[in-house]
C-alpha cells in the first residue's frame, strides 16, 4: 500500500501547494518519479507530466520517453515532451554534459508550467538526494545556502517525496509492483554525484545506520540557521547602505567593524554578484589608495575615499567589457582573441618552456579572479610591466613603446577579477602574475591578433 497519509501530510505540512492548483510533473520514467506520478494520482491531485529526452543514450532515451508516453496514458493525465541537442549546447556554451541537462531541463519546466497554466513543478528528490547535494556542495566549497541541501520548496519547485528514503521508494516499487525503466547512467561512477552515492555514501551508513535522519535534522539546523542570518543581513543591508543616483554607497569604516567579515560582507554583496574571492581581495584593499575596482559579471565595486560605490555596468559597457569565466578556453574580440590553457608546474616543466613573445602570458593560475575583464584602456590604468618593481602609468607604457593614437584603444587590457590589470595584451604582462619558485599552476594565455606588435617581455 502507497504511504497516501503521510503523502498528503507531508505536503500540507512544507505548504507546498493547495488542492486546486495544477502541478506539472518531472518524469524521467525512474523509480522515484514514477512512484510520484502514482502518489499524484491516488491523491486526487491535478496534474500533467514532462518528460525531457536528452539524447544521449541512443535507444535507452527513446525506450525512456515511449514508457512515459504510456504511463500518461494509464495515468489519464497530459504529457509534453521535448528533445534537446544536448550535446551540442554543452559545446557552444562550454559547459558540461550534466549542466548542460540542467539547464536546458529547467529553462523548459518554467516554459512549459508558464504556458500551460501549471502552479508548481514537482521534482522526483528524496532524502539520499537531499544528503548527495550536501557531501557534494561541501567538497566543492560552499556557504550555509549549500549545507541545507534539497529545501522542499523554492520558488515554483517543490519536492514532495523528500519524506522518503531510496531504499523505502525501492521497497514501495517493488512491493506495489509498479513498472519503470532503469537509467544505467545511474550505474555509472563517472559522475560526481554518483561517486557519492556510490562508493562514499555506504562506508558513512556503516558509521551511523540513521544517516539519512541525522542528515535530515542536520539539514533542517542549517535551513533555520540561514534564515537568522539572512535576518541579520538585511538589517545590516539597511543600516549600511545609502542609495545614490550614481549607486550604493557603504562606509568603509562600518565593513571594518563587520564581524565575521568576511562572511558579513559576501552575504552583503551577494545581489550584486561578486565572487569569494574578489570579496577577499577587497576585504585586504580597505586600506588601500582610492580608485581601484572590483567586478562582478553585473557591477562594479570602487574604493572612494571613505566610502565602497557598487554601480551597475552600464550597458553601453557591455561591448567594452567582456567577462571571461574558467570555463572559456578561448575569447573572442573586435581585435582579435585569446586562448588559455592550465597545467601543473609539472607538467609545464616537462612539456613547455617560456618563448619570448609578446603575444603570450604565462601567469601563476591560482592568483586569477574569475570572472576576469577583457576591455581597452581607460584613464588611470596602471601595472607593474614585467621585470620592474614599480607601478607605471598604461598611459606612459603606451608612449614610451611608441603606440600610435589610433592603435591605443584596440589594445585589449586584461583584468583580474580584483581590478588589477594581468596583461596588455601583445605588449607586456603585469610582474604580479609572473610565474615564481612557489607557483603550483599556470596559465598559459596566447593572444591572435590582426597585427603583431613588436614589444618583448624583459
Amino acid at each position: 500500500m502507497l504511504p497516501l497519509h503521510n503523502f498528503k501530510a507531508y505536503i500540507q505540512q512544507n505548504t507546498l501547494f493547495s488542492t486546486d492548483d495544477q502541478i506539472l510533473l518531472a518524469v524521467s520514467g525512474g523509480r522515484d518519479s514514477v512512484l510520484m506520478a502514482h502518489l499524484f494520482k491516488l491523491a486526487g491531485y491535478q496534474f500533467g507530466i514532462a518528460h525531457c529526452n536528452f539524447n544521449l543514450r541512443g535507444e535507452e532515451s527513446v525506450r525512456d520517453e515511449h514508457f512515459v508516453k504510456m504511463l500518461a496514458a494509464t495515468l489519464e493525465v497530459p504529457v509534453y515532451v521535448k528533445h534537446f541537442e544536448t550535446k551540442a549546447y554543452a559545446s557552444s556554451h562550454k559547459i558540461s554534459i550534466q549542466m548542460a541537462a540542467r539547464d536546458l531541463r529547467y529553462q523548459w519546466f518554467e516554459e512549459l508550467s508558464t504556458a500551460e497554466g501549471y502552479a508548481y513543478i514537482a521534482l522526483a528528490q528524496h532524502q539520499d538526494d537531499a544528503i548527495e547535494t550536501v557531501l557534494l556542495n561541501l567538497t566543492r566549497g560552499t556557504g550555509i545556502a549549500g549545507l541545507h541541501g534539497i529545501l522542499p520548496k523554492r520558488g515554483k519547485l517543490i519536492r514532495p517525496l523528500l519524506f522518503l528514503t531510496r531504499v523505502e521508494i525501492n521497497a514501495l516499487v517493488e512491493k506495489e509492483k509498479i513498472d519503470y525503466v532503469e537509467d544505467s547512467s545511474n550505474l555509472s561512477a563517472n559522475y560526481a554525484r554518483n561517486k557519492i552515492r556510490l562508493k562514499v555514501i555506504p562506508p558513512l551508513k556503516e558509521i551511523n545506520a540513521s544517516l539519512e535522519l541525522t542528515f535530515q535534522q542536520n539539514i533542517q539546523r542549517f535551513a533555520d540557521t540561514e534564515q537568522v542570518l539572512q535576518q541579520v543581513v538585511a538589517e545590516l543591508r539597511s543600516a549600511m547602505f545609502r542609495t545614490e543616483h550614481d549607486g550604493l554607497y557603504l562606509s568603509i569604516e562600518k565593513v571594518k567593524s563587520l564581524n565575521p567579515q568576511k562572511l558579513l560582507m559576501f552575504e552583503l554583496l551577494k545581489p550584486y554578484h561578486f565572487s569569494e574571492a574578489v570579496i577577499a581581495d577587497l576585504i585586504q584593499a580597505l586600506d588601500k589608495q582610492s580608485g581601484i575596482s572590483f567586478f562582478s559579471t553585473t557591477h562594479q565595486l570602487t574604493l572612494n575615499r571613505e566610502e565602497l560605490i557598487i554601480s551597475p555596468l552600464k550597458k553601453e559597457e557591455s561591448g567594452q567589457h567582456l567577462l571571461w569565466h574558467p570555463t572559456e578556453e578561448t575569447i573572442e574580440m573586435p581585435h582579435g582573441s585569446i586562448s588559455s590553457k592550465r597545467l601543473s608546474k609539472a607538467e609545464f616543466d616537462t612539456n613547455y618552456q617560456i618563448e619570448r613573445d609578446p603575444n603570450k602570458a604565462y601567469l601563476d593560475a591560482d592568483q586569477l579572479i574569475y570572472p576576469l575583464i577583457l576591455r581597452s584602456r581607460q584613464p588611470g590604468d596602471r601595472f607593474k610591466p614585467f621585470g620592474m618593481k614599480h607601478y607605471k602609468k598604461l598611459s606612459d607604457f603606451f608612449i614610451d613603446e611608441k603606440i600610435p593614437v589610433t592603435r591605443k584603444d584596440a589594445v585589449p587590457i586584461l583584468l583580474n577579477g580584483n581590478g588589477e590589470v594581468i596583461w596588455v595584451a601583445g605588449m607586456r604582462q603585469d610582474n604580479r602574475y609572473k610565474i615564481g619558485a612557489a607557483t603550483k599552476n599556470i596559465t598559459i594565455l596566447t593572444y591572435s591578433a590582426p597585427y603583431i606588435t613588436n614589444s618583448k617581455q624583459s
